[in-house]
């Protein structure tokens, strides 16, 4: 199981376990091993999913001074504050 691998790269792999899961007669052997990298690979996601929010922090200049604002899609159109 790769670390650096992208977060495509990653989803896509999960899909491929999930759905071989589903859809395959495993030995329990063999569905252990999915689910150990599914699971590390469901880490992995979530982790660069919270690393990118952070990033979408916006800083925003108010009363003289920067403040963090969250990103923040605004409902009724597809803009974002």
């Amino acid at each position: 199981m790769k670390k650096n691998t992208s977060f495509e790269a990653s989803l896509k792999r999960l899909e491929t376990i999930v759905d071989e899961m589903e859809n395959s007669q495993l030995d329990i052997d063999k569905a252990m091993k999915l689910f150990e990298e599914g699971i590390f690979l469901v880490n992995q996601c979530s982790s660069k999913l919270d690393e990118t929010k952070k990033k979408i922090e916006i800083l925003v200049e108010k009363n003289g001074k920067l403040e963090k604002e969250n990103f923040v899609k605004k409902e009724g159109n597809n803009e974002e504050k």
